[in-house]
C-alpha cells in the first residue's frame, strides 16, 4: 500500500524540487504565445479562424495536465516509485496526445505539418504502421532496465528521451484523430478502432514484463546509489547533498512501505488499467463518429464531404 503520509515527506527537497518554477515559467509563455496565435494573430494565418469554445478548454486543460505530469510533485515521485513513474507515463504519453488534437484547430495543425521539421513527422504519421511501431517500439525499448536506468542516471539523455516518446506518442495518433488529412488518406473507422487496439498489443509485452517478473529490474528504484544519483534530475544539487550529509533519506523505502518488486507491479498494473480507460474514450469517439456518418441521409453527407473537399483544397492552395 502506498502511504500518503511518508509520500508527504517529499517537501523535504523544497520548492525548487516539488514545483519546478522553471517549467511554470516555459509554461505561462508557452500559453501566452500560444492564446495569441489562436485568439489574435490567427488572421495572419491561411484559414484562420477564432478558437471555438470547446477547443479552448480543451487546450487549458492540456496546459494544466503538462504541468501536473511533469512538474507538479508528481514528477519527482516518478523518481521515487516506480508507480508514479508508470501514472506520468500514462498521462504524458496516452492522454495528452490525443487531446491536443481537440485542443488545436485544424488550420493550425495544416500550417504546422508544412513547416520543414514537421512536415518529415506528417509523412511519418501518414504510415499507420510505421508510426504505430516506432511509438510502440521506442516505449518498449525504454523500459528494457539497463536502457531506463541509463537513461535516468543522465539529465540530457533522460530529457531527451522523453521528449522523442512524447513527440513519437503524438505522431502515433495522427492515423486516427487528425482532421487535416483528406478522406482518401484516412483508415476507415473499423480500421481505426483496430489501430487503438493495436497500440495497446504492442504496449503489452513491455507491461507483462512489469507485472509478472519475479524480481525488481530497475536499479534506479531499487539500488541507493543509483536512486540518489537519478534524483538529481528534480533535486536542486544543494538541497540533496545536505539530506545526504544529515543521512536523512538513502533510498526510496523512506517515502513508502510498499516492496520493491510490489511497487513496481502496481506500476504496471495502473499503467494498463489507465490505457484501457484512455483508449475507451478514443474508441467510443471513433464510434460515435462512424455512427453519425451512417445515420446521415446521403444527399447530405454527399454535400458535406463535397464542402470539406472544397475547404481542402483552398487550404492546399494557401499553402503552396
Amino acid at each position: 500500500m502506498i502511504n500518503l503520509d511518508r509520500l508527504m515527506s517529499i517537501r523535504i527537497f523544497g520548492f525548487i524540487g516539488n514545483w519546478s518554477p522553471f517549467l511554470i515559467a516555459f509554461m505561462i509563455v508557452a500559453s501566452i504565445v500560444y492564446f495569441l496565435i489562436t485568439m489574435k494573430w490567427y488572421k495572419d494565418i491561411p484559414g484562420g479562424r477564432k478558437l471555438k469554445t470547446s477547443e479552448f478548454w480543451m487546450s487549458v486543460s492540456v496546459i494544466i495536465l503538462f504541468y501536473i505530469t511533469f512538474g507538479s510533485p508528481v514528477d519527482i515521485l516518478s523518481h521515487i516509485l516506480f508507480t508514479f513513474h508508470m501514472i506520468q507515463m500514462a498521462l504524458g504519453l496516452l492522454l495528452i496526445p490525443p487531446m491536443l488534437y481537440f485542443a488545436i484547430p485544424d488550420y493550425l495543425w495544416a500550417y504546422m505539418i508544412k513547416l520543414p521539421v514537421l512536415r518529415v513527422f506528417h509523412k511519418v504519421g501518414q504510415k499507420p504502421l510505421l508510426a504505430l511501431v516506432l511509438f510502440c517500439g521506442a516505449f518498449s525499448l525504454y523500459h528494457i532496465p539497463k536502457v531506463m536506468d541509463t537513461l535516468k542516471l543522465n539529465q540530457s539523455l533522460h530529457f531527451a528521451s522523453l521528449g522523442i516518446l512524447f513527440i513519437l506518442a503524438i505522431i502515433a495518433f495522427w492515423p486516427v484523430l487528425n482532421k487535416v488529412d483528406p478522406p482518401e488518406k484516412h483508415m476507415n473507422y473499423l480500421f481505426k478502432t483496430l489501430y487503438v487496439f493495436g497500440i495497446g498489443g504492442l504496449l503489452l509485452p513491455a507491461c507483462a514484463m512489469i507485472i509478472f517478473t519475479e524480481t525488481p529490474l530497475f536499479k534506479t528504484y531499487t539500488e541507493s546509489a543509483a536512486w540518489l544519483k537519478s534524483m538529481e534530475l528534480c533535486v536542486p544539487a544543494g538541497v540533496l547533498d545536505s539530506l545526504k550529509d544529515q543521512n536523512m533519506i538513502s533510498g526510496p523505502e523512506y517515502f513508502s512501505n510498499m516492496s520493491p518488486l510490489s511497487d513496481q507491479r502496481t506500476g504496471g498494473v495502473i499503467m494498463k488499467i489507465l490505457q484501457e480507460v484512455f483508449f475507451g474514450f478514443i474508441i467510443a469517439y471513433l464510434f460515435i463518429k462512424w455512427w453519425n456518418q451512417e445515420s446521415k441521409d446521403p444527399d447530405e453527407v454527399t454535400r458535406r464531404s463535397l464542402e470539406a473537399a472544397n475547404e481542402r483544397k483552398k487550404m492546399e492552395e494557401l499553402y503552396r
